[in-house]
Formats: structure tokens, sequence, C-alpha cells
């Protein structure tokens, strides 16, 4: 039972004291809704974490290895969002959403060199969206994500038929995601695979191998079509383009002023 203890209270903390400090201001502050909530946690959570700025972070986002958290100035954490930095860490990058029951999961009990997630500026990680970070997850700037999007930096070794697969280890290379890349709705990206910058990922596709920068792919396993750089422009398109107040606002807030 005391084994069992300690590896709970091991993969929830650093430590005894940093866990009995960290479960003390989730609890206190993490239940309260409403802005003055939000308000409450950008200021508190400074003790447990690193928050270079002010953050907006919803009532129920779950933090584990709190003090190996990063956020940077601007990022919104909604309800229900779930980040498990053990222990290689989790860094998100100013202006960032991530939204609703979006979980970012490191968790690396086995000692995985290069474990860890690291997501960029300005970035949006649609609802349900899981970060599987073992291998270790590099997304770049100004990447957006549908809803049900997958990263799996991780594979199960299974050649011997004869061994149940989880006695035969697993192998984890890294995800990395460029800059200005959009995934579609429900895609995902297997481990070892590296997506170009400016790529457009189809809805369902399943990433397998590289994508050259500025590819359009789709397609199980997913397969280039079409280079963005080669499209010819769509007036139709662009007479029906949008981007409303609330983006105009946020993109002031992120400036420090109106434009």
């Amino acid at each position: 039972m005391l084994t069992r203890i300690r590896y709970y209270l091991s993969a929830q903390a650093s430590s005894i004291p940093v866990y009995i400090l960290e479960q003390f201001i989730l609890t206190l502050f993490g239940w309260i809704p409403t802005a003055l909530g939000v308000a409450l946690r950008s200021l508190a959570y400074r003790l447990i974490m690193k928050l270079e700025g002010a953050v907006a972070i919803e009532a129920g986002a779950r933090l584990v290895w709190a003090n190996n958290i990063r956020l940077g100035a601007g990022v919104f954490l909604d309800h229900g969002v779930y980040l498990h930095a053990l222990p290689g860490g989790i860094s998100i990058g100013e202006g960032t959403s991530v939204m609703h029951h979006t979980m970012l999961h490191v968790f690396n009990f086995r000692d995985l060199p290069h474990a860890g997630i690291t997501v960029g500026k300005n970035c949006f990680l649609g609802e349900f969206n899981v970060i599987r970070g073992q291998g270790g997850v590099l997304i770049g700037d100004n990447v957006y994500t549908g809803p049900m999007v997958k990263f799996v930096a991780v594979n199960h070794v299974f050649a011997d038929p004869h061994r149940p697969i989880r006695e035969q280890g697993i192998t984890a290379q890294g995800i990395v995601v460029e800059d200005d890349v959009w995934l579609g709705a429900g895609v995902t990206v297997v481990d070892g695979v590296t997506i170009g910058r400016g790529s457009v990922i189809g809805a369902g596709a399943v990433v397998t191998t590289d994508i050259p920068a500025y590819s359009i792919a789709v397609g199980v396993p997913a397969k280039p079509v079409k280079d963005r750089r080669q499209m010819e422009k769509n007036s139709k398109q662009d007479a029906n383009i949008f981007f409303g107040e609330l983006e105009q606002i946020r993109n002031q807030s992120l400036s420090g002023g109106t434009q």
C-alpha cells in the first residue's frame, strides 16, 4: 500500500511539500467561476506555476506537476483542460488558446530523454485534442487544430507475438509541427513525424510520414495533393472571409493597445 501511495504522489508533484502547496492553491481557487475566478487564478497560480504575464484559466482546469508548466502572457485554458507535466514539462507560448477537454499529457515514468510538450505563440488547440508527449512534441507558432486532433509521440513494440505487448517496451522519436500549420478535425499525427511550415492537413487524415512545407495533405495515410504556393487565387472565397470583433479585441489585447 505504501508503495502505491508513493507512486501516486510521485506522479502528482515533484515532492510532498510541493504537492501540498499545489493542491492547497488548486483547491482554494480552482473552482471559482466567472471572471472573478479567472482573475484570482491569474494571481494565485503564480505560486505554483511559471506565468509570464496575465493568463485566463477557467474553473475546472486540472494541472499536475504544476511547477513544470509555463504559460506565456495571454494564454487561455478552457474548462476541463488537463495538463500533466511529469517531468519533462509543458510550455505554452503567449496568446495561445487551449479549448475545453483538451489534454497535454507527458507523464514520462519511463525516463525517456526527450519527453515534454512545447506549444508556440498564438496557437489554437481545438476541443478534445490529445497530445501525448513521451517522445517530445514541438508545435510552432500560429498553429491551429480542429476538434479531436491527436498527436501521439510514442509507439509500442509488438514484434514478439508470444509476449504481452505491455512487456515489450516502447519507442519515442518525437513529433514536430512547424509554424503556420492548420490541422482539420479528427487528424491523427503519429510518432516520428515532422509537418512542414504552412501546411494544411485535411480532416480525418492520419499523418504517418513527414509532410513537406506548404503542402495540402489528405487521406489515410496522409499524402500531399497540392502545394499552397501554386494555388490560384479564389476570389469567391476571398469575398466571404470574416474576422469578427472578438478577434480584433484579442489582437489588440496581445499587442498592448488599439490598432
